[in-house]
């Protein structure tokens, strides 16, 4: 049972619930929240989280995303910190308060009023959004995998295309549906891979009419001379052999310059017709951290710390995962910083939260230390390509097929295990085992 907190403890803010944001309330509530020695408050504009590389899942159907959310209401309850839903909107860093915007309905009425959130420390995890680099047309005819909402409504629009060809087919009209995906980092290669997976099971559920690899064509648009421009090239190489095997047609140094209504247009003047369109090209911080009451920020809105995750004009204030701009001591070429990944998130997390304790405790902040364990591309329920890194593999080990997908599924296993603990995981794990056998293989509504 939790120690009620004196009116002077220290007060923890925590700005957003993604792959950083919700296991450092958690680890926070469970040591200094259920103590009493301060309180911790997250603070998300949604009142769900749902783990951001499972989107692509969604998108193409094989995963409902209401099974696989998690209430943060619930989470407050279970570990000792409080939950507060609203968009962030300003700061007045003079009297450390957080300013929040008002909350509405879907039907635009409003539920809760404009508020502040006071602090005495204040963590921004907010992860990153979309950067269509204001490109035309890209906002207005392109769908980009930023929320769950976004993943569900291309399903939607996935789905629907997929209706109309079926009616097309039974009139004897070509039943083609065309998707391009612009961008071939992580979430476009494992989109792909999943849309061409899933409709293949199509034909099972009535749309029989259609063909899925000669119907469905997906195209895939890099810039880069190669596909997954971060990662190791022979991950890179092994990903485009196994889509070209999935007939996904690959295409890279094509840069996109617009889109429209005639489909998606490149540099060199190709004119790709499209159907269905997703952004997945780049990334930035949510533009509001822009207006943070003089914090500094780079071109991408990122907030800039230093190495303990401090910003560099405020030490009550703290950022980590993808809106943090980190420097990254460790890398190649000078000046890098740390680059946008859950794994980044996850130990940022875990060292935020030693520091926050040592903080309280008036000791000194320790610096952040990025250990890369590797990466993991997803192709498929069965596939996956990757490699692992570190003292237990002796350094690099690239690894594909189905042992790198269910090193790929073990993942979201530990980030469940960060947020719920071991015992309740593996109690979820066994129940949808059980469950999965009475679920369809993938979702048509």
């Amino acid at each position: 049972m939790s120690s009620p907190a004196p009116a002077t403890a220290h007060r923890i803010v925590i700005v957003g619930g993604g792959a950083g944001g919700l296991p450092l309330a958690t680890r926070l509530g469970d040591t200094l929240g259920r103590r009493g020695r301060a309180t911790i408050t997250l603070v998300d504009r949604y009142a769900t989280h749902l783990w951001k590389p499972l989107l692509h899942e969604i998108a193409a159907g094989r995963m409902d995303a209401d099974l696989h959310d998690v209430d943060y209401f619930l989470m407050a309850y279970w570990h000792h910190f409080r939950f507060r839903v609203g968009a962030v909107i300003g700061l007045d860093r003079t009297n450390r308060l957080l300013k929040l915007d008002a909350v509405h309905d879907d039907d635009g009425i409003e539920i809760l009023p404009p508020d502040v959130v006071p602090y005495d420390t204040l963590v921004f995890a907010v992860g990153s959004v979309s950067n269509d680099f204001g490109i035309p047309g890209v906002a207005e005819r392109a769908t980009s995998l930023d929320t769950a909402a976004d993943a569900e409504r291309f399903h939607r629009r996935l789905v629907a295309a997929s209706l109309r060809a079926e009616g097309r087919a039974a009139r004897g009209e070509s039943p083609t549906v065309r998707i391009v995906i612009i961008g071939a980092g992580a979430t476009g290669v494992e989109l792909a891979a999943e849309i061409r997976h899933c409709t293949r099971a199509f034909a099972s559920y009535g749309l029989d009419r259609m063909h899925p690899e000669r119907d469905i064509v997906i195209t895939l648009l890099e810039a880069a001379p190669r596909i997954l421009p971060p990662l190791p090239e022979k991950i890179a190489t092994a990903a485009t052999e196994l889509l070209g095997r999935l007939d996904v047609a690959v295409c890279v140094g094509e840069r996109v310059t617009a889109v429209d209504a005639d489909g998606v247009h490149t540099a060199e003047g190709a004119v790709i017709p499209a159907d269905l369109i997703v952004w997945a090209a780049g990334i930035k911080a949510p533009p509001v951290l822009a207006r943070l009451d003089g914090l500094e920020v780079n071109r991408a809105h990122q907030l800039v710390v230093d190495t303990t995750l401090a910003t560099t004009r405020d030490p009550d204030v703290f950022a980590l995962g993808d809106c943090a701009a980190c420097p990254w001591p460790e890398a190649p070429h000078a000046g890098a910083l740390l680059p946008p990944r859950a794994q980044v998130a996850h130990q940022q997390a875990t060292l935020l939260a030693k520091n926050l304790k040592a903080r309280l405790a008036g000791k000194p902040l320790s610096a952040f230390h990025f250990t890369d364990f590797g990466s993991l591309v997803s192709l498929g329920e069965l596939s996956a390509v990757g490699n692992l890194m570190g003292r237990l593999v002796g350094g690099n080990l690239f690894i594909q097929g189905l042992i790198a997908r269910w090193m790929y599924a073990s993942l979201y296993k530990m980030h469940q295990v960060s947020i719920h603990g071991a015992l309740r995981v593996a109690i979820d794990t066994l129940s949808r085992v059980v469950r999965h056998r009475l679920e369809p293989r993938v979702k048509l509504h």
